[in-house]
């Protein structure tokens, strides 16, 4: 069996069950208990300001 054989048998049976359980446990991540308010924040980033602009120096990096 060449090599390229064997690395395509790999990927179509082992590969695919490893790349599909990523997915799951991507999946589950996501809908953890306790990541609403991780999620929420984020969400928000863009209307944070939305009242009155940030200060100028908000995010200016100081200088030493």
């Amino acid at each position: 069996m060449d090599f390229y054989s064997l690395l395509r048998e790999f990927a179509d049976s082992w590969m695919l069950l490893v790349l599909f359980g990523f997915f799951v446990g991507v999946i589950f991540w996501v809908f953890r208990p306790g990541s609403r308010k991780t999620y929420a924040d984020t969400a928000m980033i863009p209307f944070r300001n939305e009242q009155a602009p940030a200060p100028a120096d908000a995010n200016a990096t100081k200088e030493a």
